[in-house]
């Protein structure tokens, strides 16, 4: 007998859902047959946004977009609103919206601690906390919640990003003992991901090819991740048959940190 995974019937939000690991994830729950809804902070004019739609073109009855900057408090109250009144119902959330802060320990002001910690932090309670009513419902409901790699061992210049990735591993942790059996928490924590945002940071230095090359040389499966894989991780968590999983944040990094790294 295949293996399979039908959510059929179920709704998630995916946060940061209309590019990077978040496509990724958006176009493996709607190939599940999950109605999907994501977010961003991005008006639905802009052309992000039509090109999430057109990738999302064979699932388009089931599939929905929200403006919403999840870094704002008064943004996750009335997303939550518009949730229940147009949706009734939410199933599975995958918080996964986040942003690159890279200051270093010396170069980090206040101001990018303070946003750091509300967008990549911060943000993940309050979405979560906001949502659980509709989470309960489900009975048990999902939420993923998007870690990094760099919760577990980083480098140099990733401050303050780093600090608060090693905070969702407790966050995960202190969701899946308060709110089960009603609501499930699990966590995943991606190495390195080939999406837009990843060349964005090897186009930073002088020779971007030889440090993506670099970067792939130093994983045992001598390449980077997809962001459908990271969406694969995403559907199965979701499923029954992961539902004895809670209160771990799983690491996907290729082997990275299993190996040595000279410098």
């Amino acid at each position: 007998m295949a293996f399979t995974i039908d959510l059929t019937g179920k709704v998630v939000l995916v946060t940061g859902g209309i590019s990077g690991i978040g496509l990724g994830v958006s176009m493996q729950f709607a190939q599940a047959g999950a109605t999907v809804i994501a977010c961003a902070e991005l008006p639905l004019s802009d052309k992000m946004v039509a090109s999430f739609f057109l990738e999302m073109e064979p699932y388009q009855q089931r599939t929905f977009y929200y403006e919403a900057d999840v870094s704002q408090e008064a943004a996750i109250t009335k997303l939550a609103t518009l949730l229940e009144q147009e949706h009734g119902r939410l199933d599975i959330l995958i918080s996964n919206a986040g942003r690159n802060v890279f200051k270093g320990l010396d170069d980090c002001t206040v101001a990018d601690w303070n946003s750091n910690s509300t967008l990549n932090l911060s943000s993940h309670w309050l979405l979560a906390k906001n949502l659980k009513p509709l989470l309960v419902q489900a009975s048990p409901g999902v939420i993923i919640i998007m870690a990094s790699n760099h919760a577990y061992a980083s480098i140099r210049g990733c401050f303050p990003y780093n600090v608060t990735k090693g905070a969702l591993l407790s966050l995960v942790r202190a969701m899946a003992i308060e709110w089960a059996p009603t609501v499930r928490t699990v966590g995943l924590a991606p190495g390195f991901i080939d999406t837009p945002g990843n060349q964005k940071w090897f186009d930073t230095f002088p020779d971007a090819h030889q440090e993506r090359q670099k970067t792939i040389d130093s994983h045992p499966v001598k390449r980077l991740g997809t962001a459908e894989e990271i969406g694969g991780w995403c559907v199965f968590l979701s499923s029954g048959y992961a539902s004895f999983a809670s209160g771990a944040t799983y690491l996907i990094d290729g082997g990275r940190s299993a190996l040595l790294q000279e410098e």
